[in-house]
């Protein structure tokens, strides 16, 4: 195991190293300091846990908090005012109000509406690598795995096409945020873009409906109630944000995976079944999103012997977990036929109430992209693949993904 000298410092500063590869700081966490406080960017006393059963059993625990009204003093100095606008939705929320917030959205994002978009996102896969470069380097982020789930997740919700470059230039301003003052007023100018946007856009659904998603939801709430009018903004832009966002990274660092281990992806490649558990290991290996959004403690709790005070912030490392040689064998070894992945015991989409919504939806246009990226191109490969990959540089670890993605679709033959 690589050794880290104060992993809880690497942590705690996010160095473009532990961006690069975090893996050894949650390594030595893991063993040294299970439940780590910290003091993250954001200046927020926070408690870290990084152990699978920890992990599993925190996402689970009523005791920690997903209301963001309760931590609204610590929510407002990290996210500000704008964001307290846009999050009143059920990813913030406990029961009741998660119960009720959960199955209204879930009474109309089905899994058969879901399994309806089969048709339409293989189209666009073909229609996106129909656009590529094929025997000069392309970047594959751009090209083909961010247009896929932001072209698939607003004509589900029935966003115009000429308004989504906006509504993605906004998003990606709001993922990206640090906590410098520039930086602080441009999430804030994003969120509050993002939340006029939407209420003009499920006004224009009101009067004029259609057969997205949006315009049920709209329908649905003004004949039974349910919902108030900030909760249906603030849902709509959770769907379109998390709907993109996650996928888009998971497909890009899917790509990346399989090409640097070319024995995995020959296997996915002579078993096309391999697909489904390949992207279940992706999630295990190095999934998305990489630490659960926060909680906070209501009253003292006790994890691993550590004492979380009553008010302290809590994120769970997913990634770590995912890597805890506790519960999955050789952990850090890619492996597409991992028997682990049958019963999907990753956490990588959280575990209990909050599980993910979204899952079927990225699952699918993930196993579609990777299929239709190699079955048309085999041979691919990175542009430079003595190159260390660029990963993504956030201020804190929510989001994992690559910055760039440069591939050869048809190299030369040697």
């Amino acid at each position: 195991m690589t050794t880290v000298d104060d992993p809880v410092a690497a942590a705690e500063r996010c160095t473009p190293e532990f961006r690069r590869n975090p893996h050894p700081v949650y390594a030595n966490l893991r063993d040294t300091a299970p439940v780590c406080p910290m003091r993250p960017p954001h200046g927020i006393d926070t408690y870290l846990i990084t152990r699978y059963e920890d992990a599993r059993a925190a996402l689970t625990d009523p005791r920690l908090s997903k209301d963001m009204y309760g931590a609204m003093d610590a929510y407002r100095r990290i996210f500000g005012d704008s964001s307290v606008a846009l999050d009143d939705h059920m990813l913030n929320s406990d029961p009741p109000k998660h119960t009720r917030l959960r199955k209204f959205v879930g009474s109309t994002f089905t899994p058969r509406r879901v399994e309806s978009l089969r048709p339409r996102i293989q189209d666009v896969v073909e229609t996106l690598l129909d656009g590529c470069a094929t025997r000069e380097p392309v970047d594959l982020l751009p090209a083909f795995a961010f247009p896929l789930p932001i072209i698939v997740i607003c004509e589900l919700l029935g966003v115009p096409q000429e308004e989504r470059p906006e509504l993605q230039r906004l998003s990606t301003t709001v993922a990206q945020t640090g906590f410098g003052k520039e930086a602080k007023q441009a999430q804030q100018t994003a969120e509050e873009g993002l939340h006029a946007y939407f209420a003009d856009l499920l006004a224009r659904k009101r009067s004029r409906p259609g057969e997205d998603l949006l315009s049920a939801l709209v329908e649905a709430r003004d004949e039974n109630g349910g919902l108030a009018e900030q909760e249906l903004i603030s849902t709509a832009f959770l769907l379109m944000f998390a709907g993109h966002k996650t996928a888009a990274y998971l497909i890009g660092n899917g790509v990346h995976h399989l090409l640097t281990h070319p024995a995995q992806l020959r296997a996915v490649q002579q078993n096309p079944e391999l697909v489904g558990p390949a992207v279940e290991e992706l999630l295990r290996y190095d999934g998305s999103v990489e630490s659960a959004t926060f909680r906070f403690a209501t009253e003292d709790v006790q994890i691993a012997g550590t004492r979380i005070p009553k008010g302290s912030l809590v994120q769970i490392a997913l990634s770590s977990a995912n890597r805890d040689p506790r519960k999955f064998d050789a952990p850090d070894a890619f492996d597409v036929t991992r028997p682990e992945n049958a019963q999907s015991a990753h956490l990588g989409f959280g575990h209990g109430i909050h599980y993910c919504l979204g899952a079927p939806l990225a699952r699918l246009e993930t196993q579609l992209a990777l299929t239709g990226l190699f079955s048309r191109f085999p041979r691919a490969a990175l542009a430079d693949p003595a190159r260390e990959a660029p990963w993504m540089e956030v201020p804190f670890p929510a989001f994992r993904g690559l910055a760039e993605l440069p591939v050869v679709l048809e190299p030369a033959m040697p």
